[in-house]
């Protein structure tokens, strides 16, 4: 077959590639003009993304990966058309698939993994003509929805053209993140493109300084209504917040900067390196930026398409570990308080800049495919306060007050809300639409590389700390909860709840059981020895990893904590526990409770152990919960009612509060929620668990249980 493909739909039509177009009004009246601006929108990314994949010069640039916490290249290829026909058939904009096989290998698998949960699947890749000729029908169903389809304008959250709209963005994301996986891919199966000619200036190292900036509020946040741009789900809502004085580089590090960590021996040095940051180093064996190319006593940087001597004056390209580590040398060098900005700060910096859109910026390919010398581009005090490389943040993605999923992409940021996944901003060289908005929040692994960089701010206070709901104590804390020892006699509390459940469930059908909220997973595998089947499903990915770990017949191990920095490493196994039955009857899943996927449905009984309470709005689960139970099933809900804002907004308390003078419970509460659809049977007890912190302190609960019989 051949190595290389070419783009026939633009080669047959146009004699150059379409101008990036930089971003799509949606407030447009006129629907013919409408029906133009997002046609040429679209066709101008699909032709950008087929274009990027012109520089792939072997089929083995297609199907081997360019790194290994990736998919290869040729599912990038086909997952933005099929996510593109996936989304229209939820807005009912096409009635059938295109070809149902290659729309269920793209699907899925995008987010880049972590070295510790390398996925090793063997998958059975279409060749490239199967690909390209599925995508040349996407682009033929697309044309023709935006020429011939019924439309109303505004097109906004609500309207089945959204998913366009969406799709396109979607698609513009992966122009970039695929460019950077062409950049890791082997450089002999990578050829010189037309369309992908970088910028040629470069110079000596400049100098930074620190920009002063004073005290003032951010307000953050966009409502649905009305909205002139696309945006993604965690955009919207509302978050407000005074931010301290501070100072900030007003130069992107540049190279030339960064050689000073190195020279310095800054990835040596473990000081300078949190404990994530130690652990992907010590998984790397970095001891340089990921794009530097050593060359004897010199450096060459690689670029998407070749290899150049060192732009001193470009911006230095790195993770967030190696950017931390960084700002941990600079702060010990110069004795002052130096780290990455936090969101809020960095839309501080926005306002002192002034920058406004239409202001020239390393921005939508307008200056070649790559960086451009740091000092290129001035916005106010700063230079590149947008575009040239995203800039690193401290912040974890979060939801804004109001936020909401979209009903047509329900898991594009929720899996990031784990405190492993760092906000960006700013956009880079090759970033158009969305991604080049101010307001855009992605948030990728601390570990992953993108044409990022970082400037650093010097401030007295710490920026905001993240959630405390999965850090490794906790996680360790769960497992010893799980699977360890029992302590003052108080004997394992999942293993507990299930033997309380049985008398109830008596003779009905025992199919399928349901473990929201499963944590680690304990509760899920001794379901699983009385019914057919079990699903566990969790808000976070670190914790079900446990029980996957398990249910593929793998010891887990974990590090408890003795006291101080003495610890005590554990190991169980699920035949250590009398559980090794069960692992072939369980499956867990990453899933958010208060917006469940259709899939999750027809259980005969549901257990929803010490959940309630961490939900950032119960009542959406309790109030659709019905919905995935079969006639007559079980709900057990167990709480301590340990209601704290920092999980559930106070608004969204179920009980823990007076109204009227009146006590209202978290029983209370859970009567008027369920009462719909539910009767509540049996009497209400309390079971006792025990968390241990340290080998001297324990937490000693008592969790309050009742049953639900769906009426």
């Amino acid at each position: 077959m051949p190595t290389t493909i070419e783009n026939k739909n633009r080669t047959k039509h146009d004699a150059a590639l379409r101008p990036f177009i930089h971003r799509l009004p949606l407030d447009e009246s006129d629907p013919k003009k409408f029906r133009a601006a997002l046609k040429n929108y679209f066709l101008s990314t699909y032709d950008r993304y087929e274009s990027l994949f012109e520089t792939l010069g072997c089929r083995e640039a297609w199907y081997e990966r360019a790194i290994p916490l990736r998919h290869p290249l040729i599912f990038y290829y086909g997952h933005t058309a099929t996510f593109f026909i996936n989304k229209l058939l939820l807005a009912r904009l096409v009635e059938k698939r295109i070809d149902p096989h290659m729309e269920s290998i793209f699907a899925v698998g995008v987010d880049e993994m972590s070295w510790d949960d390398l996925n090793d699947a063997h998958y059975d890749w279409p060749e490239v003509e199967e690909v390209q000729a599925y995508r040349d029908e996407l682009r033929r169903i697309v044309v023709d929805i935006i020429d011939n389809a019924p439309l109303t304008l505004p097109v906004n959250w609500e309207h089945p053209w959204w998913t366009i709209v969406m799709g396109i963005e979607h698609e513009r994301i992966h122009v970039e993140t695929s460019s950077v996986l062409i950049r890791q891919q082997k450089l002999e199966y990578i050829q010189p493109h037309a369309d992908w000619v970088p910028h040629q200036n470069s110079g000596k190292t400049p100098e930074n300084s620190l920009v002063e900036i004073p005290a003032g509020a951010v307000t953050l946040g966009r409502s649905r209504e009305g909205t002139r741009l696309y945006g993604w789900d965690n955009e919207f809502g509302s978050h407000e917040a005074e931010v301290p004085a501070f100072k900030a580089s007003q130069l992107l590090v540049s190279n030339g900067e960064y050689l000073e960590f190195v020279k310095a021996g800054g990835y040596e040095k473990r000081k300078f390196w949190d404990e994530e940051g130690a652990e992907w180093l010590d998984y790397s064996k970095a001891n340089q930026p990921e794009f530097w190319v050593p060359d004897g006593e010199t450096w060459g940087l690689r670029l998407m398409t070749e290899v150049r001597d060192m732009p001193w004056n470009w911006p230095v390209e790195v993770n967030a570990h190696e950017a931390r580590a960084f700002c941990r040398w600079k702060s010990e060098k110069t004795g002052q308080p130096v780290r990455l900005p936090s969101e809020d700060e960095w839309n501080r910096m926005v306002t002192v800049s002034g920058w406004k859109y239409g202001e020239d910026a390393n921005l939508y390919l307008d200056h070649g495919a790559s960086s451009t010398p740091v000092d290129g581009f001035a916005h106010g005090p700063f230079h590149d306060i947008v575009g040239n490389v995203w800039q690193w943040t401290e912040t974890p993605i979060y939801p804004f007050n109001g936020f909401e999923i979209h009903p047509y992409y329900d898991d594009f940021t929720t899996p990031t809300f784990d405190d492993r996944h760092a906000i960006i901003k700013g956009g880079s060289w090759i970033s158009g639409g969305n991604e080049a908005e101010p307001s855009s929040r992605y948030a990728f692994r601390r570990h992953f590389f993108q044409h990022a960089g970082f400037r650093y701010v010097v401030a007295k206070d710490a920026p905001p700390p993240p959630s405390h709901y999965e850090t490794d104590k906790l996680l360790s804390e769960y497992a010893e909860s799980h699977y360890g020892a029992s302590y003052f006699g108080v004997p394992n509390f999942l293993k507990s709840l299930v033997e309380k459940a049985l008398p109830l469930l008596g003779d009905r059908p025992k199919k399928r059981a349901l473990d929201i909220g499963c944590a680690s997973g304990r509760g899920t595998f001794e379901l699983a020895k009385h019914f057919d089947f079990v699903t566990g499903l969790d808000f976070s990915a670190r914790f079900i990893r446990h029980g996957v770990t398990l249910a593929q017949g793998d010891p887990l191990r974990y590090q408890l904590i003795k006291e101080g920095e003495l610890t005590e490493l554990k190991e169980v196994t699920l035949q250590e526990l009398g559980l090794e039955s069960t692992g072939k009857k369980v499956e867990f899943f990453q899933a958010d409770a208060c917006n469940l996927k259709p899939q999750f449905s027809d259980y005969d009984f549901v257990l929803a152990a010490n959940l309630v309470d961490r939900l950032y709005e119960p009542l959406k689960f309790l109030s659709s919960i019905h919905e995935r139970m079969v006639a007559g099933g079980i709900l057990m809900v167990t709480t301590p009612g340990t209601w704290l804002v920092e999980h559930t907004p106070r608004e969204h308390w179920l009980g823990g509060f007076k109204r009227d003078g009146k006590e209202v419970t978290t029983l209370d509460g859970l009567r008027v929620a369920l009462k719909p659809h539910f009767e509540q049977i049996g009497g209400v007890s309390e079971v006792p668990f025990v968390i241990r912190e340290t080998q001297h302190k324990f937490q000693h609960v008592l969790a309050e249980v009742s049953f639900w019989k769906k009426l």
